[in-house]
């Protein structure tokens, strides 16, 4: 099979048909422009994107200071927790104490004394009664509070 020989066209109008090359120069006119506005389409979308890549990098920048500064608040707040916690277990050992003198203040005189029960904080949290609350001559050394006759 051998192809049609077709004569090579130069982009000159050397006696070619004047309608042709008015087609050809529209063409290529018309691609030109295409060719523009993709250029110009995709400069917009490098644009786009870049604005959205530096909206994205300040918006991570702000959650990561957010999750740092909540992460320093957790380890406050453990650390507060632990002290309420040794707190809380130095206070219940106070009142187991307490509680031992009232039961010897119960034997010795006789008389029927209230002793609560301490739970254990640490276990059951949500049990935890609500203050205790002492009486002010509890804690008076000497012949008065407990041991007052």
């Amino acid at each position: 099979m051998s192809s049609i020989p077709r004569p090579a066209s130069s982009g000159s109008s050397e006696g070619g048909d004047p309608a042709m090359d008015e087609r050809k120069r529209k063409r290529m006119e018309s691609n030109r422009e295409s060719a523009r506005r993709s250029r110009m389409r995709k400069q917009k979308q490098l644009e786009d994107l870049t604005d959205e890549a530096s909206r994205l990098q300040v918006a991570n920048e702000r959650l990561a200071q957010s999750i740092k500064a909540k992460e320093e608040a957790y380890v406050e707040m453990e650390a507060a927790n632990d002290i309420l916690r040794a707190q809380t277990m130095e206070l219940a050992d106070r009142l187991r104490f307490l509680n031992s003198i009232l039961e010897i203040a119960e034997e010795v005189s006789g008389l029927s004394v209230e002793i609560p029960q301490i739970p254990d904080p640490l276990l059951k949290p949500w049990q935890i009664p609500y203050p205790v609350m002492a009486s002010p001559d509890m804690f008076l050394h000497g012949n008065q509070g407990l041991f007052a006759s």
